[in-house]
């Protein structure tokens, strides 16, 4: 069996790449295989796939003996394994579309690429002109051994959920939510990150609401439950989850692509109106025959295998390509840092402008103090209320009277 290191930005918090790394070394582990999960960030997470048995490292020096193959996310961690096991062949998983950690790297031995949607796809492919025969797609996954499916959906949905890292309880996404939960009779809650309220073991969770907001793997998750899923997020709005929609809004990872609407109350409204138990029960068993953890294990285990026998039948690459790969990776960092340091240069325009502001409001409140401090500005504050007591109402006595005479005495 293989000795596989897996990378990642952080095994900190429990969000999208980490709980992937999770389970899929888990799962791994389960099979026979010797993972080695990286990051220089640890965390929850860490500690998490150590109590499973996962050795984890914060510094490559910690490796032992060098691994039989990579699983690459994010391009840094990915590199810097390349680079410091110099004879081991790699696969990259692109996890996102924008976030530029997820930037494909460009090494003679990454022999693979994953996307796990059409968007990631896309960015391999079509951004970073990676050769289409060495990409595929595997899509992300439900561990179904921890989401069991619930009973089925009462008639009525009686509870919602948004389970989200990101809509925190005084976002524009949660208050109209909660507006349309509102207007349909739903009891709320959140749970995730941004409304401090992570759960370490959601799938304990899930079951207990008829209608869940998500989207990509927590969206899985929940139709993987048997909830009637409505996509939404901050970023926008999609909406329920149905079989006649299912293998688009998979392909789409139920993400970004997947949300291309406002998130607006009416629009929620109506698609909580859509609610239907039989066909979230279809949703559900569609997901668990085609979505599940070992499903997608079986995909990357093959491609591992192929991989390996690929590597094992190439010729050793030239220390030139190495080189290169590196050379060129270290300009493209340099890119990243300057393009960091022209922000700073953008933001501090506007800051200079709002420090302008401030001087000039600092200004007048200073005049308009000195104004108050003068001999007309105190007699003119003494009149105010006796016009207002006296002579205000005895010219309103004296509108009514006119208005009463007759006209033309």
């Amino acid at each position: 069996m293989a000795r596989i290191l897996i990378t990642n930005n952080t095994l900190a918090h429990r969000s999208g790449t980490e709980l992937y790394v999770r389970d899929l070394a888990t799962g791994l582990l389960a099979r026979g295989h010797n993972p080695v999960a990286y990051s220089s960030m640890l965390g929850p997470v860490a500690r998490e796939l150590e109590d499973a048995g996962v050795q984890i490292v914060s510094s490559l020096e910690q490796v032992e003996r060098p691994p039989d193959l990579i699983h690459g996310h994010h391009h840094i961690e990915t590199m810097t394994a390349l680079l410091r096991f110099h004879s081991t062949p790699g696969v990259y998983f692109c996890h996102g579309s924008t976030p530029w950690q997820e930037e494909p790297p460009a090494h003679p031995r990454i022999l693979r690429y994953v996307a796990v949607d059409e968007a990631c796809y896309d960015r391999i492919v079509s951004k970073n002109a990676i050769p289409e025969e060495l990409v595929q797609t595997i899509h992300n996954f439900a561990d179904l051994n921890r989401f069991q499916r619930r009973a089925s959906l009462p008639q009525k949905p009686e509870r919602a959920l948004i389970f989200s890292n990101n809509v925190s309880p005084a976002s524009a996404a949660a208050m109209a939510i909660r507006s349309a939960c509102e207007r349909a009779g739903l009891q709320l809650d959140i749970i995730g990150m941004s409304a401090n309220n992570t759960s370490v073991s959601p799938e304990s969770i899930l079951g207990n609401y008829d209608v869940v907001f998500a989207k990509a793997r927590a969206a899985i998750e929940a139709l993987a439950v048997g909830a009637a899923v409505i996509l939404c997020d901050t970023i926008g709005l999609g909406g329920m989850v149905t079989t006649l929609e299912l293998p688009r809004l998979r392909a789409l990872n139920f993400g970004l692509r997947a949300l291309p609407r406002p998130v607006d109350a009416d629009a929620i409204y109506q698609e909580i109106a859509r609610y239907d138990p039989l066909e979230a029960a279809e949703v559900c068993t569609f997901m668990r025959s085609n979505a599940g953890l070992d499903s997608a294990l079986d995909q990357i285990e093959a491609l591992y295998n192929e991989v390996l026998k690929e590597h094992s039948e190439r010729s050793a690459l030239p220390g030139a390509d190495e080189a290169a790969a590196a050379s060129e990776y270290v300009r493209y960092l340099g890119s990243l840092a300057k393009a960091q340091d022209n922000m700073a240069v953008d933001m501090y325009i506007p800051a200079a402008a709002y420090e302008a502001v401030c001087s000039q409001l600092r200004n007048s409140e200073a005049e308009l103090k000195r104004i108050r401090g003068t001999l007309g500005w105190r007699l003119l504050s003494l009149f105010g209320p006796i016009k207002k007591r006296l002579i205000q109402p005895i010219g309103e006595k004296l509108r009514l009277t006119a208005e009463r005479e007759p006209a033309g005495k």
